[in-house]
């Protein structure tokens, strides 16, 4: 077996991940935008995206060991960087050399991205909690002080004798 089918996979899987990326910036501009309906519309098309991205992992993981144990390469792990320290030198390695690197810079811009939708979230959380906390004030709040009607009635006499 030859690295090609590895390669197939590997091309597909960067791909998968390109359009998880573009989506995560529509992600973003939504978040910013406000557009709940059209951000949940995103995240079931993201979902399937997501579970694209795992069938085929499953399949390159199938692949990378079939090609280990037809090197009779038992002792290494079986990922791609192995199998790219493995191969000799020619156009399959430099093509599947290309593709692991441009997903791997393809991954990280994702996972950067993906930090900044979860930060934005967590801002939009916390205004509609605040908001939420402007329009339902508490007991507390209403009662202006701890001790107005109930407090202890010693606290409230004063420190004079006004009968003296």
């Amino acid at each position: 077996m030859s690295a090609h089918e590895v390669i197939t996979i590997m091309s597909k899987l960067k791909s998968l991940h390109e359009s998880l990326l573009k989506l995560s910036y529509e992600k973003t501009d939504l978040l910013k935008e406000g557009k709940i309906d059209a951000f949940q519309k995103l995240l079931v098309n993201e979902n399937k995206h997501v579970q694209a991205v795992r069938q085929l992992e499953e399949k390159r993981v199938a692949l990378t060991e079939q090609w280990f144990l037809q090197q009779g390469l038992a002792g290494h792990e079986h990922t791609v960087s192995e199998m790219l320290k493995t191969l000799e030198d020619g156009e399959e390695k430099d093509e599947l050399n290309a593709i692991f690197e441009n997903m791997v810079v393809t991954v990280a811009e994702l996972k950067q991205q993906e930090q900044l939708n979860k930060d934005l979230l967590q801002q939009s959380l916390q205004f509609v909690e605040l908001s939420l906390d402007m329009l339902q004030p508490t007991m507390k709040n209403m009662n202006y002080s701890d001790n107005q009607k109930f407090g202890n009635p010693a606290q409230n006499r004063s420190v004079f004798d006004s009968k003296a």
